[in-house]
């Protein structure tokens, strides 16, 4: 572990707008410098991708930026950034995500010298490892396709990269279907980590070369589907919020290879990386519904700096076309943040958003400052990363227990059951990684893991 100490040690400092280790971009934007900004992100319509529609795509994403820089103007916001999310066919064939970061750049940059509007892009390839199973995370042409797209997508204008990688899926998976605590700390705490080692140290060193910043990762994958499923009453909220926690470990790692932020929105790991780390964060709350709902629509802006949605496609609506309209919300949400902060009255505005979510969902209880600043001491006191999931997942359990005794928290008793069941689960797993890997070693598919893949 890095990381022996937090950057911020109190809940009270935990806040919206500022991070001690802000990042500031090429054309100006400080984030986490003490104003909070939108970060749009946006995908194409229901489309094919081929040679045939490529100048109607190359359009898409002209006028995506096009519009939301317009509005931005419109509507004084003093800076934006842009998150491009590739599609599968742009990282496996990077020369066609190389070109749209091109073009989009190209707009920022006549929008910023004729007219000061400051903007920046993320580049998030998508992880196209997790395409074949079971996967390869170690070589292969799909991991070469993806840092080219790295390299020279950054050298092409990407200015904060980041990536959702999928390293221990394969288990994590299966792990959720059967709500498999240990699982879920196998594939989290042990193969993620050991995956986020290996990608995080080359997308440091792209950043380096390039002269970028190397955003973060996220859990998207692992916790946010927990969160969905969870959502969808697949799963117990309680299991979902414990996957979180345990999720902050894996998503560190890319920190502690050299990845200075800000952070990745999807990944609600975040507060408790500015907490251990000090650096800027992007979250997603409310406006996240149009891909998938969440319990945690207020709490996420806590200590945001960065603002987000989830991936809208640019449709017609009523109002304009849906990433414009999206930007505007965010622009609204970030006005009113930053208003708070220049009259003094942001930690008032932070716990209306904590207060009016922690008492009906657990996942959104642990994300308040005093829990995160109290499950983030736990990881930095552990003396690995096998230890830190441990502890990161058993502190949320006595976080939602504590909670729910004191009713401050609503749960269903098929909720409350849960607490027990993980937590006795949790309780049997070595903290040495040898040993656990030796007790998870029986109930592996190897047709679905492939061990060697990640060190093992």
């Amino acid at each position: 572990m890095k990381y022996a100490s937090l950057a911020i040690g109190r809940p009270e400092d935990l806040l919206f707008g500022r991070a001690p280790r802000p990042v500031t971009s090429r054309r100006g934007i400080v984030v986490g410098g003490g104003a909070v900004y939108p970060e749009l992100n946006f995908t194409l319509p229901t489309m094919s991708i081929e040679d045939s529609t490529l100048g109607e795509i190359r359009e898409h994403y002209r006028s995506i930026v096009t519009e939301a820089l317009e509005r931005s103007l419109e509507l004084d916001v003093k800076g934006v950034v842009f998150e491009f999310e590739t599609l599968l066919e742009m990282t496996l064939k990077p020369e066609i995500g190389i070109e749209l970061v091109q073009i989009m750049n190209g707009v920022c940059e006549d929008f910023y010298a004729t007219r000061g509007m400051r903007s920046a892009i993320r580049l998030t390839p998508n992880d196209t490892r997790d395409y074949d199973r079971p996967p390869l995370m170690r070589s292969g042409p799909r991991l070469e396709a993806m840092l080219r797209l790295f390299e020279e997508g950054a050298r092409a204008g990407g200015e904060f990269l980041s990536i959702e990688s999928t390293g221990g899926k394969e288990v994590h998976d299966d792990a959720l279907l059967y709500t498999d605590a240990k699982s879920v700390v196998f594939a989290l705490g042990v193969l993620g980590v050991r995956d986020m080692g290996f990608l995080w140290r080359q997308i440091a060193e792209v950043a380096r070369k390039t002269g970028v910043s190397a955003g973060g990762d996220t859990a998207c994958g692992f916790a946010n589907t927990a969160m969905v499923l969870a959502e969808k009453k697949y799963i117990p909220r309680v299991f979902a919020a414990f996957d979180r926690a345990v999720s902050i470990v894996r998503t560190l790692v890319a920190h502690e290879e050299g990845a200075i932020g800000p952070d990745k929105d999807c990944g609600y790991e975040g507060p408790f990386l500015k907490a251990i780390t000090g650096i800027p964060i992007s979250m997603e709350g409310k406006t996240s519904a149009c891909a998938h709902m969440s319990p945690v629509g207020n709490v996420a802006a806590a200590a945001c700096d960065l603002w987000s949605n989830e991936s809208v496609q640019n449709v017609k609506l009523l109002g304009g076309m849906a990433p414009t309209i999206y930007l505007e919300q965010l622009a609204y949400d970030a006005r009113l943040m930053n208003e708070s902060i220049r009259q003094g009255s942001d930690a008032t505005l932070q716990k209306l958003l904590v207060d009016s979510d922690i008492r009906l969902d657990p996942q959104a209880l642990i994300l308040a400052p005093d829990s995160v600043i109290a499950i983030s001491k736990e990881i930095v006191a552990s003396k690995s990363h096998l230890e830190a999931a441990v502890r990161s997942g058993k502190k949320a359990l006595d976080i939602i227990e504590e909670a729910y005794k004191a009713k401050r928290l609503a749960l269903s008793d098929r909720e409350v059951e849960y607490i027990d069941r993980i937590r006795g689960e949790v309780e049997e797993i070595p903290i040495d990684e040898s040993a656990f890997v030796e007790m998870m070693l029986p109930g592996l598919d190897t047709g679905k893991v492939i061990l060697g893949e990640y060190g093992l």
